[in-house]
């Protein structure tokens, strides 16, 4: 039985446009409802989220029933041995932040890719018999390399330094360009939309495209996400769940508290 097939690598090979969403709160219900919502792929975030090992692999196996909405598994830092775990309990997508140079890039490929008998492969532990879905898979240690899609995260000004050839590091699938951080690292903390911020951001989707790789960011404001996509951007994510969740509350509060209705005449009497 072969490994099953990672479409999601396959359309960012092709530069198919991926809308996602960032899920962050942790919980296997509220991915559950962004999976059933349409995007096709989903940040499960380890690094900012309140995730661990036990609650990633909660959402993984319940994203699962949505096989084209598709997750990506988002660590905290680019340490080997976890990226080996996340892998093991499922994960196919991998996206790893604060990647600054080609080395570091290419560590993290050799992390994520099993030894092969050609010797191209990588580092990556064999986990041997296991409970978790790979174990079903006979040929997965030798089908696996193909499968996994590693994505890495572009986002301070030394990465901008480096970014030709981190985008040109074999088995790098996409780089992810991520705004909040680079704007920070440019001198402009909290302020994405600087020009000078901007202008970074598109001359770093022209140079990932030149290097044929996927780019990828977050944004969540929609006339600067589509001019993104128009520039080239082939994974982009358009919203946060906890800021999508605060946003609706809060509005939803407001409208009632602003203006409280007068209980009419009727519903007076009714009360006294």
């Amino acid at each position: 039985m072969q490994t099953p097939v990672n479409t999601f690598k396959q359309a960012l090979h092709r530069r198919q446009t991926q809308i996602g969403l960032w899920v962050g709160l942790g919980n296997a219900v509220t991915a559950e409802i962004c999976a059933g919502a349409g995007f096709d792929w989903l940040v499960l975030d380890g690094e900012h989220g309140p995730n661990d090992l036990l609650t990633l692999l909660a959402q993984l196996q319940t994203i699962a029933a949505y096989p084209d909405s598709h997750p990506v598994l988002r660590v905290p830092h680019d340490d080997a041995a976890l990226l080996k775990q996340v892998l093991d309990i499922g994960a196919r997508n991998v996206l790893i932040p604060m990647v600054d140079t080609a080395e570091q890039a290419a560590a993290i490929v050799r992390a994520c890719r099993y030894p092969q008998d050609d010797g191209k492969g990588g580092m990556r532990g064999m986990a041997g018999a296991r409970a978790s879905r790979w174990g079903r898979y006979p040929n997965y240690a030798k089908e696996a390399n193909d499968q996994v899609c590693i994505l890495v995260q572009a986002e301070t000004r030394e990465a901008l330094n480096n970014l030709d050839a981190i985008a040109a590091t074999e088995g790098v699938d996409g780089v992810f360009i991520g705004p909040a951080d680079l704007s920070a690292s440019l001198g402009h903390v909290g302020n994405p939309g600087h020009p000078e911020v901007q202008s970074a951001i598109e001359d770093a989707i022209a140079r990932i495209l030149k290097a044929g790789k996927a780019p990828g960011i977050l944004m969540t404001d929609e006339t600067l996400a589509k001019r993104y996509i128009a520039l080239g951007a082939v994974f982009v994510a358009v919203g946060v769940d906890s800021v999508i969740l605060a946003r609706q509350t809060s509005l939803l509060a407001a409208k009632f508290k602003a203006a409280p209705a007068q209980p009419q005449a009727s519903d007076q009497a009714r009360v006294y």
